[in-house]
């Protein structure tokens, strides 16, 4: 039995030959799966183990029709050193054979996770959007990881976009770095940025405001704890995809822009009404939500998805705005992981160890 093993420039090689497309149909068949409740989907609670500087999550998962995998993420610590913050959230997924129960292969999985969350909101937009859409301005706050996997998919699926705004808590390496790697990706967006106003000062205010009016698309992924902006400021028929809350406290819109939508696409019900603090915020019931996976109908034969016209209506008439709540969820870890896999196999990339399970 080998083993392939991916680095994070071999992830970085694989992914980059999928196509918008294809990573929307790969999480089409996801939410799908969660939204029918399909007997073929395992997804136990994660463990988390503390260390000395950081917690670690590990996660198992599983579809039945596509494989198993169990993800390892480390936390940060707030106390960690800054040299070890500065690394970010180390993460690796491990694909296991389906019919020998060993490890097929060790994915590092930094990017992986960004890149299903990017894939999952360009699915909720293409499902929001009327279809002749032709979006030209996005707004994305946020520098990680997230933000940088949501504007390369979305420039690259959107080429009607010609002006993309950045805007970060501060003006720091990651966002110069964002910058100059849009520049050179889509040399014919007009890509600029910006630092969020403080709480209480109208230093930068008027700027940033103007950014959230003119954009067609917005993109959260922060660790706020107050709304990053005021819901008047939001035009209508924008689109909303809020990445970041994840814990009751924190909060990325206001109540009122929740309530401008009428009826909130969330990624799965249950764990939005318990982690997403802007939903827990307006107090929003199962009824005041749709899950992305009840909007289409999924054909696994051909990879393939259809829009449901009359739920769609729904969603389109039931505000002014549309938003896209993401917690994320383990399986979406189980289709890119075994995609990206396949492909690289396929490819020849990577390092492939024989004989690896040998031991005479």
């Amino acid at each position: 039995m080998s083993l392939l093993v991916l680095s994070a420039a071999d992830v970085a090689k694989v992914t980059a030959k999928f196509t918008p497309d294809e990573l929307v149909a790969l999480m089409a068949g996801v939410f799908s799966r969660l939204s029918e409740r399909h007997r073929e989907i395992y997804q136990p609670h994660r463990t988390a183990v503390p260390m000395e500087h950081h917690t670690s999550l590990i996660m198992p998962s599983r579809i039945t029709t596509v494989g198993t995998t169990v993800k390892v993420v480390s936390v940060p610590s707030a106390d960690a050193p800054k040299d070890v913050k500065d690394k970010g959230l180390p993460a690796t997924t491990i694909v296991l054979d389906e019919r020998l129960g060993s490890v097929k292969a060790v994915v590092n999985a930094r990017r992986l996770t960004a890149l299903r969350n990017a894939a999952g909101s360009l699915l909720s937009t293409r499902v929001a959007f009327p279809d002749d859409t032709a979006p030209r301005k996005i707004l994305a706050i946020g520098a990680g990881a997230q933000i940088q996997a949501h504007l390369a998919l979305f420039l690259t699926a959107y080429p009607s976009i010609d002006s993309c705004a950045i805007f970060n808590r501060s003006r720091n390496a990651r966002l110069e770095s964002l910058h100059e790697l849009l520049d050179t990706t889509f040399p014919s967006v007009r890509v600029t940025t910006g630092v969020l106003p403080k709480a209480h000062s109208k230093d930068g205010e008027a700027e940033f405001y103007d950014a959230v009016r003119q954009a067609n698309i917005i993109i959260t992924a922060t660790s706020s704890t107050r709304p990053l902006f005021p819901s008047k400021a939001v035009q209508k028929g924008t689109h909303l995809c809020l990445i970041g809350s994840y814990k009751p406290e924190m909060h990325e819109i206001d109540t009122d822009l929740v309530k401008r939508a009428g009826v909130v696409i969330v990624d799965q019900k249950a764990a939005c009404l318990q982690e997403a603090g802007e939903l827990i915020e307006a107090e929003l019931s199962d009824a005041d939500l749709v899950e992305l996976g009840e909007l289409f109908d999924y054909r696994a034969k051909d990879l393939s998805w259809i829009p449901r016209e009359g739920p769609i209506e729904e969603i389109q008439t039931a505000g002014d705005v549309t938003i896209f709540k993401s917690v994320g969820v383990g399986v979406q870890d189980v289709a890119i992981a075994c995609a990206v896999v396949e492909r690289a196999l396929r490819e020849k990339i990577g390092v492939l160890i024989d004989e690896f399970d040998q031991d005479d």
